[in-house]
């Protein structure tokens, strides 16, 4: 199971992923960054700016599914974790999480 403990050089809590799930979000990261490489490119030779634009709404769409993803994990963790352990600061959290992925 993951396990949050303090990182000695960030002073913020982390997290232990499986090897499953770090290989999910490690490969959805590395299209993401293949997409921005592929836009990059377009713009370097001089791509029509619709098409440039779809390719970017792409790229919104990628870092939306990574984080649908990612907040499904961690709801599933450290959240129920947290609230299992009686930790109810962590649904502040989640709240102020969701804000800021809403914005």
């Amino acid at each position: 199971m993951s396990t949050n403990r303090e990182c000695p050089n960030c002073h913020k809590r982390r997290k232990e992923r499986s090897p499953e799930e770090y290989k999910k979000l490690i490969n959805r990261l590395n299209r993401i960054e293949g997409q921005i490489r592929g836009i990059r490119g377009m713009v370097e030779n001089g791509a029509y700016c619709p098409d440039i634009l779809v390719q970017s709404a792409a790229v919104n769409a990628a870092v939306n599914a990574f984080n649908k993803e990612l907040l499904a994990n961690h709801i599933k963790s450290c959240v129920a974790n947290d609230i299992r352990n009686g930790n109810d600061e962590v649904i502040d959290e989640l709240v102020q999480t969701l804000q800021k992925l809403m914005k």
